[in-house]
């Protein structure tokens, strides 16, 4: 295998789409936080985009590197490098992974301690109990990370505001939004996998109510920021408004018609078009309007 395709398989490895999602909004909310403190440095800046995306893409190849068994008994998963054994053994990607988590979390102390201890959290949080319930209770506090370490490279201090803490609820109620749908969408992937947990181990019909709640929560949560902050304007209101109403019935109309292709479209919608949408509008709305 050439050089140039071996490269290729250790980038997929850091799952190069995830990566740039969590870079995206972890550089919105350092741009906000910004804006509502006190400015930002070029050096700040230079260092959240190290912290994020060495940790990030640290982070996340490491659980590919430790779902590959499973990876491998999966029609949606077989084909990533580990499992189909373009990268054999898979131990060959363990020093690039360890030396991006180390470059993360070295670039996370330089911009503040409290940085560094919300990196290495979202890395620890990342890396246990894979395939379990925990997945998406973990998951929050691995999505929210990057989130939170572009907040506080800001502000430096751990100090608890409106806010990050609004940003926080936003990633809380999505994260089992956009993870449920997919397992939804690939159920009998997933359990001809050996697995069984929730929401699998549920009916569709019940877990889908349940999301059906949580876009409901989560348009509560993302227009109350408009409403208690003050800071945005009515581009973010509209914006918001749009995108939570496209989330809803698109919700409901799974709720109604429970098939994959709609369980499919949800979690494709919630990814970026969603999530990275709704942060661009904040940041965009809080620096020009």
């Amino acid at each position: 295998m050439s050089l140039r395709f071996q490269w290729i398989d250790y980038i997929e490895v850091l799952k190069p789409k995830e990566t740039s999602l969590l870079l995206f909004i972890g550089l919105c909310s350092f741009l906000i936080s910004a804006k509502v403190n006190t400015g930002f440095s070029a050096g700040d800046f230079l260092m959240v985009i190290l912290a994020i995306l060495l940790g990030s893409a640290g982070a996340n190849g490491l659980t590919n590197y430790l779902d590959r068994e499973v990876d491998s008994r999966m029609k949606r998963t077989c084909k990533r490098p580990l499992p189909d054994k373009r990268i054999n053994p898979p131990e060959k990607a363990l020093p690039l992974i360890i030396l991006l988590i180390t470059g993360g979390l070295i670039s996370a102390y330089i911009l503040s301690p409290v940085c560094f201890f919300i990196g290495l959290a979202g890395i620890i949080a990342s890396s246990i109990f894979r395939k379990t319930f925990s997945c998406t209770i973990l998951g929050i506090i691995a999505g929210s990370s990057p989130v939170l370490v572009g907040w506080y490279a800001v502000t430096k201090h751990p100090n608890i505001e409106i806010l990050p803490v609004f940003l926080f609820l936003m990633i809380a109620l999505w994260t089992p939004i956009h993870v449920w749908t997919l397992m939804i969408a690939n159920r009998s992937d997933y359990e001809n996998a050996g697995l069984r947990y929730f929401p699998l181990n549920y009916k569709d019909s019940e877990v889908i109510k349940i999301l059906v709640i949580l876009s409901f929560i989560l348009a509560a949560i993302t227009l109350s920021l408009y409403f208690c902050m003050r800071q945005f304007h009515w581009l973010y209101l509209i914006i918001s408004i749009i995108l939570n109403i496209i989330l809803v019935i698109a919700s409901i109309r799974l709720w109604l018609n429970p098939v994959n292709k709609n369980a499919w479209i949800i979690y494709k919608l919630s990814a970026f078009p969603y999530l990275g949408i709704i942060f661009a509008v904040m940041t965009i709305d809080i620096w020009i309007l």
